[in-house]
């Protein structure tokens, strides 16, 4: 049975607004880990709470009322990618958004006896059911960000009459080259090594590589990121869950029988997810409209969140009919 209880009172705007303590030589090198704890101390808000899921205290996020809608991260990334976005949507709807295992404040599902568990999706898909029953969610929009797409386009597939919108803002799902800083965990040399060195730089390389200009990433936004790699039982959770990223196996086919209001949201400088993969999503899900976003990369929403507002507001207004691309697909 799943528990609930509140999350540590605490902004992450007062972290971004004083100046970051510096890490040791080990902590820079990947040699140690950030303790769960130590985590949940620095990043959870004054929205967090808990759910025991599967074998792992769940970090969430639930703040606001109405109508309700569901925020899915990506891969390696974290409920705090929806920060600016969800501080809006809050006004007017119940926003609910959570840190997908392995990744953020939750880490790593185990087994009964303590093993990491090997998050694929049919694992995922456990996941996601059994915490939305946790909170009572039987209805809802959802809006997915590339691997969280996938999970909420899936999710709208196997629950059809759950799923009120879709939101997918550079969505997996279409077979695809992994990106070279996922692809990496396919070297059982690196799987092996990862979870006790993996300097923090290659982690900032792989963050700045997600937005379209890397200028715009903040300190604090790239130490959260480290931290969250760095977290205890992450990277050898990274290193089961990659080999099973095969996205030829997905029926995407299926796409064509979804009948929900859809917006398509894509960076067009996006490195990680092939921009042609906004149109095929276009086209397979009827009546969908898409957006592309000049010179903004992978994460549309953390980058340019006023940008992504405009286009979710005219969604959840007038559904997917409101919204016309403004980069012509």
């Amino acid at each position: 049975m799943a528990s609930i209880e509140p999350g540590t009172s605490r902004s992450l705007a007062s972290t971004s607004a004083t100046a970051l303590p510096p890490r040791s030589l080990a902590a820079r090198l990947g040699i140690t880990s950030v303790p769960r704890d130590e985590l949940r101390r620095r990043y959870t808000q004054s929205g967090s709470k808990f759910v025991t899921i599967m074998g792992a205290d769940v970090h969430y996020v639930d703040e606001g009322s109405g109508d309700i809608i569901v925020m899915i991260h990506g891969f390696a990334s974290s409920l705090h990618t929806w920060n600016r976005v969800a501080d809006e949507l809050k006004h007017g709807r119940r926003v609910i958004r959570l840190d997908l295992p392995p990744f953020g404040v939750t880490g790593p599902l185990r087994s009964s006896t303590g093993a990491i568990e090997t998050m694929n999706l049919p694992t995922y898909r456990r996941f996601i059911d059994t915490f939305l029953q946790a909170l009572g969610i039987t209805r809802a929009t959802f809006i997915g960000n590339s691997l969280g797409g996938l999970i909420s386009w899936d999710y709208a597939v196997r629950h059809r009459e759950a799923v009120e919108r879709l939101v997918l803002i550079d969505s997996a799902g279409f077979p695809m080259k992994l990106p070279i800083y996922i692809a990496l965990f396919n070297s059982a040399l690196v799987r092996l090594s990862s979870p006790w060195w993996l300097p923090e730089a290659i982690i900032k390389s792989a963050v700045r590589n997600v937005y379209g200009d890397p200028r715009k990433i903040d300190a604090a936004t790239l130490r959260r990121y480290v931290e969250f790699f760095h977290g205890e039982g992450t990277r050898a959770a990274i290193g089961k869950m990659v080999p099973t990223l095969d996205f030829t196996e997905l029926d995407t086919h299926v796409l064509t029988t979804l009948a929900v209001p859809t917006l398509v949201l894509w960076g067009a400088k996006d490195r990680w997810i092939p921009t042609a993969h906004a149109a095929e999503f276009a086209q397979r899900i009827p009546g969908a409209k898409s957006v592309m976003y000049a010179g903004i990369g992978h994460v549309p929403m953390e980058e340019a969140p006023e940008r992504v507002m405009a286009d979710l507001r005219a969604f959840l207004r007038t559904g997917a009919a409101g919204v016309t691309s403004s980069a012509g697909f």
